[in-house]
C-alpha cells in the first residue's frame, strides 16, 4: 500500500494535521476475530470478536498512551478494509466515547444472521450491522467515511443492478441518516469506478479518508 510514503507526503505538504497511525496485522484467525461484538454471522464467523474488542480497548490503546510521548490526543479514529471495516464500525458504534471517526473501505456490511438463500431471509432484519444501528442511539460528534469500488464484487442478491457492497453501504448510510446523521457533515461516501476488492483500490481511497478526517485548513490569502 505504501502507507508510510502516503502519510509522509500528506504531512510534508501540510495537507493534514499531525496524526499517529497504528496498523494492526491481520492474523490467521481474522475470520473469527473480526466481525461484530454482539453476534457471529450465520456460519459462526466472528465468534472471537469480543476478545478482539478487549485487545483494542484494554490492551492496545493503553499501550499506545503509555509508550507514545504524548499526554493525550484530540480524538481517536478507527478504520478497516473488508471484514476489518465491519469490525471498525462495530467497535466505533459500541464505543462512541472513544472513537469519533471511522473509515469503512469495502466493508463486509452483508454480515447476516441467516444465509441469503434461506426462504425466510429478511434483508431489513438479518443484516446485523444495519439492525444494530437501527436499534441504537445517535452519538453526537461521531463521523463516518465509507468507500466502495464498482468492481468490488459481482454479487447482486436482489437483482437491482447494483452490487451488494454498494447496496449494503448505502443502506447503512440510510440507517445512520434515520438516526440524525447528515450526509456531507457527518458522513462521506466515496465510490471508485475502477475500484476492486484489493489493496491497490484501498490505497487510492485512503488519502481521501485522511484528508476528510484530518485536513489542515489553509489560511486565507
Amino acid at each position: 500500500m505504501g502507507f508510510d510514503k502516503m502519510l509522509s507526503y500528506l504531512l510534508q505538504t501540510d495537507a493534514i494535521h499531525p496524526i499517529l497511525c497504528v496498523g494492526i496485522h491481520a492474523g490467521e484467525e481474522r475470520l473469527m476475530e473480526y466481525g461484530m461484538i454482539s453476534t457471529p454471522d450465520f456460519k459462526g464467523r466472528g465468534v472471537r470478536a469480543p476478545q478482539y474488542r478487549q485487545f483494542i480497548i484494554e490492551e492496545l490503546l493503553p499501550f499506545i498512551h503509555q509508550h507514545v510521548n504524548k499526554a493525550s490526543f484530540k480524538e481517536i479514529g478507527i478504520a478497516g478494509f473488508s471484514l476489518g471495516g465491519l469490525s471498525a464500525i462495530d467497535l466505533a458504534w459500541n464505543h462512541p466515547e472513544i472513537f469519533s471517526k471511522v473509515g469503512v473501505f469495502s466493508g463486509s456490511l452483508w454480515w447476516r444472521l441467516k444465509d441469503k438463500k434461506d426462504k425466510d431471509y429478511n434483508e431489513s432484519f438479518d443484516r446485523l450491522m444495519h439492525r444494530q444501528i437501527r436499534m441504537g442511539d445517535y452519538h453526537p460528534g461521531q463521523q463516518f467515511f465509507f468507500s466502495c469500488g464498482e468492481q468490488d464484487e459481482t454479487e447482486d442478491r436482489n437483482n437491482n443492478g447494483v452490487i451488494d457492497c454498494i447496496d449494503d453501504t448505502i443502506d447503512l448510510m440510510r440507517e445512520l441518516m434515520a438516526k440524525g446523521y447528515l450526509e456531507g457533515k457527518d458522513m462521506y461516501y466515496l465510490q471508485l469506478p475502477d475500484g476492486k476488492h484489493d489493496v491497490r483500490s484501498w490505497a487510492k481511497a485512503l488519502p481521501v479518508f485522511l484528508k476528510w478526517g484530518w485536513r489542515k485548513k489553509k489560511p486565507e490569502a
